[in-house]
């Protein structure tokens, strides 16, 4: 099968051209950027084989649209948007990277991206791309949404707490830290070496435009409206989220129970590893991987259960999860390219 990546420069982009340059059943035909001159793709991937003969392009659509059976946009918000529709109409397969399509109400989009959605129309055909929920609608999918990469982190740590109807939806607290390749490659004050080196700090504190796509996704899972409180925190590293969520047990619930709920919903995902009890994740288990680490504890004195859980922001929180949605269409075994990442 044939596949582009349009927007091969950003960090998630330049990730997942990675990957699919190992990929066992796919060519890659078209890596490009919005940029003029002609670049070295080993600028962005050095570890690409000498030999390899794969140019980084300027987007040109009727190349990419002739020469691609998938299509990946990793391009900003917006401009994804009014791309995706055209490639569409062609038949192709489009698996977006940005905030797009993750929303389904055009006024959410609005309110939390600062802009009309390009093209309201196309999100009620727009599958959510979470595997471990969405897996049967991502088998019949033309538009995949890839979820963002905090929602990632978090919603996996909530699922099976909701699906099971386990605790309080009325008092649910998400904590997340990430590497600053999360922030993308355009260089702004709060990411600068300066800023970030010995320092740690929570950033868009009840404002973050991930909050509505956690929301939306739960109440989903929870046939009713959730609200979170979702607090974003930046560390001076390179890659990784961590995410600890807090919520309070139905009374009666008992440990056994939850640690229950989460190997019923995940010990047969190829992604997901959920560790035994006393056991917690760190960042370094899981970077580089398309692997989403969870702990649990549960408090029996106040009831309240905390999950953490692990991912690369640009692998299973991006580029490993959009390999991982190709793989679900397209038919072939769910960790083709990702049992090793780059």
């Amino acid at each position: 099968m044939r596949c582009s990546v349009v927007g091969a420069t950003g960090y998630s982009g330049a990730e997942l051209a990675k990957i699919l340059l190992g990929h066992p059943y796919i060519s890659v035909h078209s890596l490009t950027t919005r940029q003029e001159k002609p670049q070295s793709i080993r600028r962005y991937i050095p570890e690409i084989p000498k030999n390899l003969d794969v140019k980084l392009e300027a987007f040109d659509f009727d190349r990419v649209a002739e020469n691609s059976d998938v299509i990946f946009l990793a391009l900003p918000h917006t401009v994804s948007a009014e791309m995706a529709g055209k490639f569409l109409k062609l038949g192709k397969i489009v698996i977006d990277l940005s905030a797009d399509f993750r929303l389904k109400q055009p006024l959410e989009y609005k309110k939390w991206y600062g802009f009309k959605h390009p093209a309201p129309r196309l999100l009620k055909d727009a599958v959510y791309g979470l595997p471990e929920v969405y897996r049967e609608e991502i088998k019949n999918a033309q538009l995949i949404a890839n979820p963002g990469c905090y929602p990632t982190g978090c919603l996996l740590a909530l699922v099976p707490l909701l699906s099971d109807k386990l605790i309080d939806l009325a008092n649910i607290v998400a904590d997340s830290k990430s590497g600053v390749s999360g922030a993308g490659r355009k260089l702004t004050e709060a990411t600068q070496f300066c800023e970030v080196n010995e320092n740690f700090n929570a950033y868009k504190v009840n404002r973050h435009q991930h909050t509505p796509e956690i929301e939306q996704e739960l109440s989903n899972v929870a046939g009713k409206k959730v609200k979170i409180t979702f607090v974003p925190h930046l560390l001076p590293l390179t890659r990784g989220i961590l995410t600890t969520v807090y919520a309070i047990k139905k009374r009666g619930v008992s440990k056994s129970e939850i640690f229950d709920a989460f190997r019923e919903a995940y010990d047969k995902e190829p992604f997901v590893r959920v560790l035994g009890q006393g056991e917690f994740p760190a960042l370094r288990h899981v970077q580089n991987t398309n692997f989403c680490d969870i702990g649990i504890e549960v408090d029996a004195e106040t009831g309240r259960v905390i999950v953490i859980s692990a991912i690369d922001n640009l692998v299973k929180g991006a580029s490993g999860q959009a390999v991982q949605n190709m793989n679900i269409r397209l038919g072939f075994s769910e960790d083709a390219g990702l049992t090793i990442c780059p």
